[in-house]
């Protein structure tokens, strides 16, 4: 196995845990965890993890910038806020865009393997489609301010000449093990299960497209193992470099989902539908699907699990588990 540690920036949020938790199973315990761990449940998810130190997001930043941190081969950056309602533009701009810079920077004059999380949500509504080619970035819109964030590095990346040398994710809507912490931001699986424990039943926003029905809203839903997966792939091909999609290629419904879990739970579906507020309707995406032809061509071969597989999954581990992490 190389020599060097693997620095996992937010390795105590949802997907980096479960990169963590992932590279253990393949023996890998050379880890350097790097979060922001404040109050909240986020700090549960390392327990059980294999690795060798944890760092501040702060901490870890000035000793790169001091350049004191050395013995490092890859850096997996995941940390950031994924907020889709956050409106503070100058946190997003720090956090999220300027934090990413200097990592980046730091792992191209060090030859180390980075890979960095983008998003789904670079996209927008949808306009353009969900190609992951690097000559659309121009025209891409997104709907967010983090959305924006994440698009802007992905530019600056591009316009630097750096994803001939790096990789970025575009992971479409995860869900899966250690995501209780998200608040809003939890997967409708994880609020599905929750609603349907506490009240029997599922509420799911209307359509106000002629096209969808009520649930009938589409998503490139994906477990986070193969979304973990997926990462990995990129981790021992370095080779492989530029922009990618993290979808399964196939958009299902809200009301596939939320139904996947009820039958999970052994349970006839109760889905109510309710009004979508006001200023959430103008931006309202109702189709996402990763493009998949450019990961698929880089050598990426294996299945993604059909959606009813990946939610018996996770809610067979929530009933096993979500009483640890609500506790």
């Amino acid at each position: 196995m190389s020599k060097g540690r693997i620095v996992v920036t937010g390795g105590a949020g949802f997907i980096g845990a479960n990169v963590v938790s992932a590279l253990n199973e393949r023996g890998e315990e050379k880890i350097l965890i790097v979060d922001h761990l404040s109050e909240g449940l986020k700090w549960k998810n390392l327990v059980g993890l294999k690795f060798e130190d944890y760092l501040d997001r702060d901490d870890f930043l000035r000793l790169i910038e001091e350049e004191k941190l050395g013995n490092i081969r890859a850096i997996i950056h995941l940390g950031a806020c994924s907020d889709t309602t956050v409106r503070d533009l100058q946190f997003l701009y720090k956090n999220n865009y300027q934090y990413s810079q200097k990592i980046c920077l730091f792992a191209l004059k060090n030859n180390l393997r980075f890979i960095y999380a983008s998003s789904a949500a670079t996209y927008g509504d949808g306009s353009f489609g969900f190609k992951d080619d690097e000559g659309l970035l121009f025209k891409l819109r997104p709907l967010n301010p983090y959305g924006f964030f994440k698009h802007l590095f992905d530019l600056w990346a591009y316009q630097k000449g750096f994803l001939k040398f790096v990789v970025g994710l575009k992971y479409f809507n995860v869900f899966g093990d250690k995501e209780f912490h998200k608040g809003e931001m939890r997967s409708v699986a994880l609020k599905a299960y929750e609603q349907i424990k506490r009240e029997g039943k599922v509420r799911l926003f209307k359509s106000y497209h002629p096209d969808y029905e009520d649930g009938g809203q589409l998503r490139d839903f994906i477990y986070v193992k193969d979304a973990v997966e997926v990462t990995l792939f990129f981790l021992d091909h370095p080779e492989i470099n530029g922009l990618f999609n993290v979808g399964t290629g196939k958009a299902r419904s809200f009301k596939d989902l939320v139904t996947a879990v009820f039958h999970a739970l052994g349970l006839k579906p109760n889905i109510e539908y309710i009004e979508m507020p006001e200023p959430l309707r103008k931006q309202y995406q109702y189709f996402t699907q990763a493009d998949l032809t450019k990961l698929r061509k880089a050598g990426y071969n294996k299945p993604f699990r059909e959606l009813e597989e990946a939610v018996k999954e996770y809610v067979n581990f929530l009933e096993k588990e979500s009483s640890y992490f609500l506790g």
